[in-house]
């Protein structure tokens, strides 16, 4: 229910027939509603189907806000790319507006490829859960209400409403991978069974994750500085495994035969998606590898580096020249607090003509002006899923399951 004062609930809309379905179904749950439309530009149509979708929206009375993607270009990776530009966009608005959950349109045939596509990529059992029901980020709370409705039914809802929608000419494109997926399963008449298997690794995801945080609490210890402490001895590679998710600021989780190899390693630690496994008086840390950190950025309130620190200092700190990076191996003893050099030369520093002049994380800054300023540690996925996945597959009123 709406409540006043409330911000709304964001919609993610690029106008096709789940999306604008979201929309139709959202509206008769809620008022307060904020749908984001993207227009990512990449084709010549794409400013017209995004303003068609505005029309639509507020012709079911559903608030909207369009969002320009700029310097967005055709190229390798485009796909991934555009995904991500357009998220990024989205949860910026997000933050604009207040908003604490973003809903997404995926469906249950959705889920049904994204299962397919991990089982062929060898992926673990996390990963067989595909797209979680509740998804947390640091920013905001992904909701994808639809995981258990058919791509058939949500079309067939806007048909019966009299609503059109706009069909994205990529979604006919053979040479993406999903697309050749979808055509699969619709051939194959599968779409069921991946989407249960998915359901069945998702229950299973949450047990884990439980089980995981349990371990995390009793054993590990996590810094500020983004290392953790793992005591005298190693985790199960599944825990260890978000741990170096974490630390290295990743989206994905690390090969499971890789994190095994590392383990088997015993004493002689080692580096792992850009993470170091480091034995310290007689302790395991996972933290940052120094030579694996992103390259420095312009220091800014809330400037985000190596996708894991955000920034926090009064703007008038932050003068023409200044930037944030790696404090590198060059940090005397007395600066370092008594952690070891390899630790410390991947934390976050602010750099001025050429020089360190501050490193929040050890307490230490060049003169007293900088002392203002320190860094977050914000990765980008949590150690464990936090997730929902899963679901009852009990075939009642409210189940509509995939359509092959």
């Amino acid at each position: 229910m709406d409540v006043a004062g409330q911000a709304p609930v964001a919609l993610a809309v690029s106008g096709g027939g789940d999306s604008l379905a979201l929309a139709w179904l959202a509206r008769h749950w809620r008022r307060n509603l904020l749908a984001l439309v993207v227009d990512h530009g990449l084709r010549p149509e794409s400013g017209a189907e995004a303003q068609l979708t505005l029309e639509r929206l507020h012709a079911m009375d559903v608030p909207a806000r369009l969002l320009t993607l700029i310097g967005l270009t055709k190229g390798p990776a485009m796909a991934a790319r555009a995904r991500t530009a357009r998220y990024a966009r989205m949860v910026q608005a997000c933050q604009q507006e207040g908003c604490v959950d973003l809903l997404l349109g995926h469906q249950a045939d959705d889920q049904a490829e994204t299962a397919w596509m991990r089982a062929n990529a060898g992926s673990g059992p996390d990963g067989l859960a595909g797209m979680g029901w509740i998804s947390h980020t640091p920013d905001v709370r992904l909701v994808r209400p639809l995981l258990a409705v058919s791509r058939t039914a949500l079309r067939n809802t806007l048909r019966q409403a009299g609503l059109a929608w706009v069909d994205d000419p990529s979604n006919q494109d053979m040479r993406a991978e999903r697309v050749r997926v979808r055509a699969a399963l619709q051939q194959s008449h599968l779409s069921e069974q991946f989407w249960c298997m998915a359901m069945d690794a998702g229950c299973a995801r949450m047990a884990r994750d439980r089980a995981q945080a349990a371990s995390l609490a009793r054993r590990c210890v996590f810094f500020p500085q983004g290392w953790v402490g793992l005591g005298a001895t190693l985790p199960e590679p599944a825990v260890l495994s978000g741990l170096i998710r974490s630390v290295g600021g990743q989206q994905y989780p690390p090969a499971p035969a890789a994190v095994a190899r590392l383990c088997q390693k015993g004493g002689a630690g080692g580096t792992l998606a850009g993470t170091r496994l480091a034995r310290w008086r007689d302790e395991w840390f996972v933290i940052r590898e120094q030579a694996a950190v992103a390259a420095p950025v312009v220091a800014s309130p809330g400037a985000l580096w190596d996708s894991r620190f955000v920034l926090h200092a009064p703007s008038a700190l932050l003068r023409c020249g200044v930037y944030v990076g790696a404090a590198g191996y060059g940090l005397e003893r007395r600066v370092r607090a008594g952690w070891p050099a390899l630790f410390c030369a991947s934390l976050p520093a602010l750099w001025w003509q050429g020089q360190i002049v501050a490193v929040p994380h050890l307490g230490w800054c060049r003169t007293a002006e900088w002392a203002g300023a320190f860094f977050e540690f914000k990765p980008p996925v949590s150690v464990t899923g936090l997730g929902v996945y899963g679901c009852k597959k009990g075939h009642d009123g409210n189940y509509i399951g995939p359509a092959d």
